[in-house]
């Protein structure tokens, strides 16, 4: 049997129409409504059953053997002759009660029928009566009292049969209306999970190089496992591409991937966010949230910048890793989780270990599968490729046809060291496919200047613009009225913040922790000082 047919056999019976109109059936007629598939089976009901027959006489003869055979190769014949029909056939079976089929096709494939038996024609009454009598007569010799049954059987007239016909064929066009939905959504869906699965693709990271090479082999070979995956390297690296990747490849690429920074909340937020709450839990909860732990089911989990976590969550962390149990945020009873968690930092959560900034246990239960992403720098011969990419990523994006590059321009490209790694050449990349004139070579014209300065190559995170401050001359300035105090303070808090992105290559959220002041804060102050 097809797929579709099977998906067709086992989801009809669901539809609200068709359980409504056999009601009615049954209710006006006292008709009993069948399917069949294309070999003749009676569907919705245990192999070898019908549904439960409404007219005594029927319900005596297929619960005899004899009786039942006779019915099944009455069923069988009405479904061969659907088979060679387009519309609706009536007929008798062998007992001798009239039956009216009609044929069920799905883009001209015959699947089966659907038709109502146990009734008599008005113009053949008499004829019908003394054949179901003889019937019973002699599948029931001993049960004299099932012949006055027949007195109470249906009698339908040309007119109720137009209108059974018709009541049949709505069945019909329901059963395949839905189909067509079914199929159309299950289409998009396949469509949407293979772009996604190509998208994630592992085979679609950007990189030949031996690291990469031996990055994509780990995939491989953990993908299918429940182990847990720490990925680590610098910012821009494609941390969160390959924790897509695990997923995408793996057995629950059909279920959730959900990805949260665990550096971007306060630890109560990022405590409701993970586990969820309960209504009351605090102020401002007007209902209970279902968290990422309980909403991506048994599909994948990233925590990125996972050194980013405070210590307090981090042993509630610690207790989902270790026995799969969380605890919503003013609930009394304890969920389950059975999610693949994938994490990534930035950072070397070992020093922090040392530090005392993260605790060792949680270490050793994430560090079990590690994947070490390279910086750009240590995978140059991976740089053309990338190019490639992007520069038709982004010209296909802006409706633009991929221009080529000037060697002057693929030379500086290559020999940078790209301290924002991949993220940073994107980026670059972009803003030259932008700001350059349609039809034209992409030249070093629109390149960012500390690319193109020499002194800059092979100094990461050198290349920001200096930031010209006011120089720190003491008080006397202010005392003497040629400088403001609310522009001095200005101009140290600017060169404070400054220093302190190049000392952590920018990472907002560690410096915000130096600084003793919330991440949303410090990117309000880089804004304000044009910092970024």
């Amino acid at each position: 049997m097809i797929e579709d047919e099977k998906k067709l056999w086992r989801n009809f019976d669901r539809i609200h129409v068709i359980r409504r109109l056999r009601e009615l059936i049954g209710d006006w007629w006292k008709i009993q409504l069948n399917f069949t598939d294309h070999q003749g089976f009676v569907r919705g009901v245990a192999k070898g059953k019908f549904f439960n027959p409404i007219h005594m006489t029927c319900q005596r003869i297929t619960a005899n053997q004899h009786g039942f055979k006779g019915c099944m190769s009455s069923v069988r014949k009405a479904t061969i002759d659907g088979s060679q029909n387009t519309k609706a056939i009536l007929s008798s079976c062998h007992a001798g009660f009239s039956t009216l089929t009609v044929p069920i096709r799905l883009d001209n494939q015959y699947l089966g029928c659907v038709f109502g038996d146990g009734f008599l024609l008005e113009r053949t009454a008499k004829a019908q009566r003394a054949q179901i009598r003889s019937s019973l007569e002699s599948l029931f010799p001993q049960e004299e009292h099932l012949v006055a049954y027949i007195d109470s059987l249906p009698i339908l007239d040309r007119r109720d049969i137009d209108h059974l016909t018709r009541l049949l064929e709505i069945v019909v066009e329901e059963m395949v209306q839905v189909q067509y939905k079914l199929s159309s959504a299950e289409d998009r869906l396949s469509k949407l999970t293979s772009q996604l699965k190509d998208k994630y693709s592992f085979a679609n990271i950007i990189g030949k190089s031996a690291p990469m090479l031996a990055i994509y082999q780990l995939i491989e070979k953990v993908a299918h496992s429940n182990a847990l995956v720490l990925i680590s390297g610098e910012n821009g690296t494609g941390k969160e591409l390959i924790a897509h990747a695990l997923h995408y490849t793996s057995k629950r690429s059909q279920s959730p991937f959900l990805a949260i920074n665990c550096g971007a909340f306060q630890p109560t937020l990022l405590e409701s966010e993970l586990f969820g709450h309960r209504k009351g839990a605090f102020t401002g909860a007007s209902n209970d949230k279902q968290g990422l732990f309980e909403a991506v089911q048994n599909g994948t989990l990233f925590l990125d910048e996972i050194g980013d976590m405070p210590l307090e969550m981090q042993v509630k962390l610690l207790r989902v890793l270790q026995d799969g149990s969380f605890l919503p945020v003013g609930a009394t009873k304890a969920n389950s989780s059975v999610a693949r968690i994938v994490c990534a930092t930035n950072k070397d959560l070992g020093q922090m270990v040392t530090d005392g900034l993260f605790r060792q246990d949680l270490f050793y239960r994430l560090n079990v599968i590690r994947i070490q992403l390279p910086p750009l720098r240590e995978r140059q011969e991976d740089i053309p490729l990338l190019i490639q990419h992007f520069v038709a990523q982004s010209a296909q994006r802006n409706q633009k046809k991929a221009p080529p590059l000037s060697p002057e321009l693929s030379k500086y490209l290559v020999s940078y060291d790209w301290p924002g790694n991949i993220r940073e050449l994107q980026n670059e990349l972009e803003k030259l496919i932008i700001l350059t004139p349609e039809g034209d070579t992409l030249d070093a014209t629109f390149l960012s200047e500390h690319i193109r300065t020499p002194s800059s190559q092979h100094k990461p995170y050198q290349h920001r613009q200096a930031v010209e401050v006011i120089p720190d001359q003491g008080i006397e300035p202010i005392l003497r009225g040629e400088i403001r105090l609310k522009d001095y303070v200005a101009d140290i808090e600017k060169k404070v913040i400054a220093e302190g992105l190049q000392t952590t290559r920018w990472n907002k959220s560690e410096l915000a922790k130096r600084l003793g002041i919330s991440r949303s804060n410090l990117i309000q102050k880089i804004s304000k000082y044009r910092l970024d």
